[in-house]
């Protein structure tokens, strides 16, 4: 008697190593036939943004290509999940749906729809954790509530094991006799009309093996000295791998393994300082999931209630924001920052904290605005992250930074961009001022800036606020939160 197909459903799991949900599938036995559905939702606000589609094209390009080396195919499909997966079952008549679970709110909900629809229609269906260390729902404080602080939370996790990342067999995929209809992957029309994406095709190779390549890259060359190199955005210090993570690429498992395979000639884990520090942004990922699935409401809205009445300035005509968006702020440190952002599809972290600081404490507009941006224009978009980072700049989040940190974003320069060359990097503008000034071109006598091409108000914006006007209103704005 034959085993009816298994269909195996591909989300943000683009990968086939450590992919638990094709593992099942093939132990299981029977052909298997690996689908992607591009998601037709309107009442999910937090579809892919433009850059994560860009990405999301070459890595379903490169799985469609790793699978057809196998002699499988990808399926691709495009509408509401539960529909487009009842016609592939009819059209293979397969028996199972296999899948890796997501944890964003609005995924949580339909996915639970999914399988009881299925389940009650005689399908069987499984999911699987393919995402995370440890998943949201294991892992509870001494009250088994939720944890609310990073570092006891992190301490809880070290102690537990790590599986193994799951080895895919060699060899090919079983294949169904009849293959069911699909789209070709630019029919999706995940890629933008407009090539604006020139920048984004230069500084990334999306893809499994692109992924592992760099994890390799990172582990050998970089990861040690990662506690020291990591903040300074001018250095290729950091691990660069949030994209592939987010697309599911690669795996956090995988990421654990190689770590931990490095720690074999050392003798000790994690081996050095740095790849101890690395780890540790690993769990601040794993917490913002932790978050994420425990106060779905804070992707919009403030985890901590009193915030919900904060002063936002009002933005006539969204020129403040604007200038912010294009890098037109008139301080080097940020506006390279996010011109990198718009040019590349990622920013450093250190400077996605500056920028970020200097949008909801210099500005005073809205965190979620800021949120929105980083939303559509970050390669490595990821929501539960996203939601963490602009909550704990704001102050109004779990774990969250004090409200009297304002950056300042000359210090910032001057300290992390000691030479100015990220800033001469992604400012031109303003590669000929000394290194004296190239984090505060408005201190620079008029002959200097005239000496180096610069034009403050014309070739290079003028500061749109001043940094101690802004930080003292700040700071007046989170006190009025405490008289209530």
């Amino acid at each position: 008697m034959s085993i009816s197909p298994a269909l195996v459903w591909f989300r943000s799991d683009l990968r086939l190593q450590d992919n638990p949900a094709l593992t099942h599938a093939l132990e299981r036995g029977g052909p298997v036939v690996p689908v992607y559905i591009d998601e037709e939702d309107e009442h999910d606000e937090w579809r892919e943004g433009a850059a994560s589609r860009w990405w999301r094209h070459h890595a379903l390009v490169s799985l469609e290509q790793a699978l057809q080396e196998r002699g499988s195919r990808l399926i691709v499909a495009r509408g509401e999940p539960d529909r487009v997966l009842s016609r592939l079952i009819r059209e293979t008549q397969a028996g199972a749906v296999y899948w890796n679970r997501r944890y964003e709110p609005q995924a949580i909900a339909r996915d639970t729809a999914i399988k009881k629809a299925l389940t009650e229609s005689g399908i069987e269906v499984a999911s699987f954790n393919a995402a995370l260390l440890h998943e949201p729902h294991e892992i509870r404080n001494k009250q088994s509530g939720p944890f609310q602080v990073f570092s006891p939370y992190w301490r809880h996790c070290l102690t537990l094991p790590v599986a193994l990342p799951v080895k895919l067999r060699a060899g090919g995929l079983p294949a169904p006799a009849n293959w069911p209809r699909s789209l070709r992957v630019e029919e999706l029309e995940l890629l933008p009309k407009i090539r604006w994406d020139t920048g984004l095709e230069t500084a990334w190779t999306p893809g499994e093996e692109a992924g592992q390549r760099r994890l390799r890259e990172f582990v050998r060359r970089a990861m040690d000295t990662y506690d020291e190199r990591r903040n300074f955005p001018a250095l290729d210090g950091t691990s660069r791998l949030s994209p592939w993570l987010r697309h599911g690429e690669l795996s956090p498992r995988q990421i654990w393994a190689a770590v931990k395979n490095a720690s074999r000639g050392a003798g000790v884990f994690p081996p050095s300082r740095g790849a101890s520090v690395f780890l540790n942004e690993i769990g601040w990922r794993e917490f913002a999931y932790h978050l994420l699935y425990h106060f779905p409401h804070t992707t919009t809205q403030p985890l901590r209630t009193e915030f919900a009445r904060f002063p936002w300035r009002d933005d006539p005509g969204g020129r403040l924001l604007q200038a912010w968006r294009r890098g037109r702020t008139g301080y080097p440190i940020v506006d390279a920052g996010l011109r990198q952002l718009w040019e590349t599809g990622w920013m450093h972290n250190r400077v996605r904290m500056v920028a970020a600081s200097f949008l909801v404490k210099h500005l005073r507009l809205p965190w979620q605005d800021g949120a929105r941006w980083f939303w559509d224009t970050l390669v490595d978009a990821d929501l539960a992250s996203n939601t963490l980072g602009w909550q704990w700049t704001t102050g109004s989040g779990a774990d969250a930074a004090p409200y009297f940190r304002v950056f300042a974003p000359v210090l910032q320069g001057r300290k992390f961009d000691p030479d100015g060359e990220y800033v001469r990097r992604w400012i031109p503008e303003l590669g000929r001022l000394p290194t004296k000034f190239i984090h505060a071109p408005w201190e620079a006598p008029q002959e200097e800036l005239k000496r180096s091409n610069v034009t403050l108000g014309e070739t290079y914006p003028l500061p749109i606020v001043d940094h101690a006007e802004a930080r003292e209103e700040a700071l007046a704005a989170y006190q009025s939160l405490k008289k209530g």
